[in-house]
């Protein structure tokens, strides 16, 4: 049976994710990819035209799963909006602890890497980080009629927060070796400065 084109593309892109993760964007060749995904450089050639536009497929791709995860916490949670995003992040701790602290996020990466060198990576990694912000603001949003998030502060702005605070995180998660930063972003903004405070 004849293995469907959809397939070997997703394939291909896991394997861009695991390989960018794990060296990064100058250090991955179009071979290295065609031969983690056993298929031929040809073959490669005929679902992505360079390895710009990889990398650019490849951005979407990874950010995807995350995007889902998070509005599956946000629209199946039985508790309220701030709950629901102190379990996504829960769970990206518990997941990170278990892959070893490594990689990070791509997105991450990428910005770091090429993210002011490549117009096309630059406009797919600003798209990725927007749809995640946005799904966090509008949570936020909720958490504050609900009455769980402060108000004096904007959704926008604790938003912005969450997503740059996050990455400084796993950065150094990377480098500690250890998931203490992760859970200090999360006892500092979730636990802490975003919740109404009793007066």
């Amino acid at each position: 049976m004849k293995i469907s084109k959809q397939i070997k593309r997703n394939n291909l892109l896991d394997q861009g994710v695991h390989l960018l993760m794990t060296h990064g964007y100058h250090a991955v060749g179009i071979n290295e990819v065609a031969k983690a995904a056993q298929v031929s450089k040809g073959s490669f050639y005929s679902y992505f035209d360079s390895k710009e536009a990889f990398a650019v497929e490849t951005i979407s791709h990874y950010i995807e799963p995350f995007i889902q995860l998070l509005k599956q916490h946000i629209e199946h949670s039985p508790e309220d909006a701030l709950a629901a995003l102190k379990n996504y992040y829960a769970e990206l701790i518990i997941a990170a602890a278990k892959n070893g602290y490594k990689g990070g996020c791509l997105l991450g990466n990428m910005i770091g890497e090429v993210g002011d060198t490549s117009e096309l990576c630059n406009q797919a990694l600003k798209s990725a980080v927007e749809r995640y912000r946005l799904l966090q603001y509008k949570a936020l949003l909720q958490a504050q009629t609900q009455g769980t998030v402060r108000q004096d502060r904007s959704a926008e702005m604790m938003a912005n927060l969450l997503v740059n605070n996050w990455q400084g995180a796993l950065l150094r998660m990377k480098i500690e070796q250890s998931v203490q930063p992760l859970q200090e972003f999360c006892e500092t903004l979730l636990d802490d400065y975003f919740i109404v405070k009793e007066k």
